[in-house]
């Protein structure tokens, strides 16, 4: 009895251990804002906005949600998240003046590691932003590379381009979660950026 009471409790300590090391995703909570109103500081505040939209929209998806989908012709709620990603990546790759290469091979994610990367995606997006100067805006250029051929646009594309569709599928997500009977946490307060305890 004590050594399997030891070994409950030595089994506790490694997990809650793990528990303690684990990174946390950004966007629980809308970060601070920015002091000043610039360029760059509206679009990072626009990037937060989305990244806490979408920490919420996912958080505790199951399998069933995953799988959902209202009809024949739409994306699964998965297939919806698997976009998003890719719309990120889209606004990252701006913010960076990397080439969005077309035809390029991408890599397969559990939707966990999806999430993560989206999120972190759209936190160094902003960061990237918020330590920029104004006058950089003009080069954050939205390219897309097919073999030889490139064609840029500029950042306002971003916004009405990637930026804005994600926020559209985002929506999406939300909705879906509620069809498939798992709706989005009552807590969270879009206006503020904050959970309600």
């Amino acid at each position: 009895m004590k050594s399997t009471l030891f070994l409950l409790l030595f089994s506790f300590q490694i997990l809650s251990a793990q528990t303690d090391t684990m990174p946390t995703l950004p966007y629980y909570e809308i970060p601070e804002a920015p002091t000043s109103f610039t360029a760059n500081h509206v679009a990072a505040r626009m990037i937060d906005g989305l990244g806490f939209r979408y920490y919420w929209a996912t958080e505790g998806l199951r399998e069933e949600d995953l799988q959902y989908q209202p009809g024949e012709e739409a994306r699964t709620t998965a297939e919806t998240i698997e976009h998003i990603h890719g719309l990120t990546q889209m606004v990252l790759n701006a913010v960076k003046n990397q080439a969005n290469v077309r035809g390029e091979q991408k890599e397969t994610l559990t939707f966990v590691e999806q999430r993560a990367a989206t999120l972190n995606s759209l936190k160094e997006a902003s960061d990237l932003l918020r330590s920029s100067e104004e006058s950089e805006m003009e080069n954050f250029n939205i390219i897309f590379q097919r073999n030889e051929q490139t064609s840029e646009f500029p950042f306002w594309n971003v916004i009405n381009g990637p930026l804005s569709d994600a926020l559209w599928h985002v929506g999406q997500v939300v909705s879906y979660r509620r069809s498939s009977g798992n709706p989005l946490n009552g807590k969270i307060s879009v206006f503020s950026g904050t959970v309600r305890k």
